[in-house]
């Protein structure tokens, strides 16, 4: 039931995947300051990571209460690295490109507006009845509603650092290539078919297709419907 919730995050699990092509002349200035931001980013996009994999390690037939637990917490750690990553934005001051300056502080008001949108979503999550299904099942179908839109900020918040040449250096940074989720999958009790698709999903990614299965039952989660968009991870935060 968690599924679109986890479809709409995957989008912003990671920072940069891979970039091809080579830096002139100024590339060492360029590879300075990748470096120096994704050291810093690193923690932060793992972070990511493991929200992600909180959210859609959440067994299908999980008790509302539980997926209310799982996604406030998902929500809240993103903000929290986004409001960190907005600091290594800063910290590793303009980038040595044309109009670093603007990039630099375009990046960070939209970090900054990315976190308040996530503790937003939080705010909204929390305020949810688990008690009711059915309503529980509706407001849960308004946040993920609300997560499809701010995943297209997410993606927009640092694009003009993965333009060009400063987006190839950053992808030959270890800090900001995609990580493995650290929270380790979770396995549902009930031997219901379907209900343990999700377990072998990492942050990086996630499958829709298979977890709709087993998933009609009302009474074992407060959503059945789900979302078809892929789940494979691109660009970040």
């Amino acid at each position: 039931m968690n599924k679109k919730l986890a479809a709409a995050l995957s989008g912003g699990a990671v920072l940069v995947l891979a970039l091809s092509g080579c830096s002139d002349d100024e590339g060492d200035k360029v590879g300075d300051w990748a470096k120096t931001f994704c050291d810093q980013a690193k923690p932060q996009i793992q972070k990511r990571a493991d929200a992600h994999q909180i959210i859609i390690s959440t067994a299908a037939d999980s008790k509302p209460a539980e997926i209310q637990a799982a996604d406030s917490k998902a929500f809240q750690d993103i903000a929290n690295a986004d409001r960190a990553l907005a600091k290594a934005v800063e910290a590793a001051g303009a980038p040595p490109v044309e109009n670093g300056e603007k990039v630099q502080q375009d990046a960070i008001k939209e970090l900054k507006a990315t976190a308040l949108a996530y503790e937003g979503l939080k705010k909204q999550v929390d305020a949810l009845d688990p008690t009711n299904q059915q309503k529980f099942a509706d407001g849960l179908q308004g946040v993920a509603d609300g997560l499809t839109k701010i995943e297209k900020m997410d993606q927009n918040a640092l694009s003009k650092l993965e333009e060009g040449e400063l987006g190839q250096a950053m992808a030959k940074q270890p800090g900001c290539q995609k990580p493995t989720a650290s929270v380790p999958p979770k396995t549902s009790a009930s031997p219901k078919s379907g209900s343990t698709a999700d377990s072998g999903s990492t942050g990086g990614s996630g499958s829709d297709s298979d977890a709709d299965s087993g998933s009609s039952d009302p009474s074992k989660k407060p959503s059945a419907k789900a979302t078809k968009k892929s789940t494979v991870a691109k660009t970040e935060e």
